[in-house]
């Protein structure tokens, strides 16, 4: 095993304060994603709860309408 010395570490340490400027590049692209896929999820939730509100109105019209109407017993051919 090679011998850890000031040397090696000192040019490691260039090697990995090399790498940063891309790391952190990479890092903001990936909270910029991370952002578009948090809104796309607001919208796809802002839109379930628009179907939710439409699905209950349509359930409350048709309790509504069944207490309105007479009921028939099912007759089966």
């Amino acid at each position: 095993m090679a011998e850890v010395t000031n040397d090696l570490m000192y040019e490691l340490l260039k090697r990995v304060h090399g790498d940063l400027p891309e790391m952190k590049f990479d890092l903001q692209e990936i909270k910029t994603s991370m952002t578009g896929a948090e809104e796309a999820l607001a919208g796809v939730n802002r839109r379930l709860d628009r179907h939710d509100e439409w699905l209950e109105r349509i359930e409350r019209r048709l309790e509504l309408r069944e207490l309105a109407e007479p009921q028939r017993p099912y007759e089966s051919k």
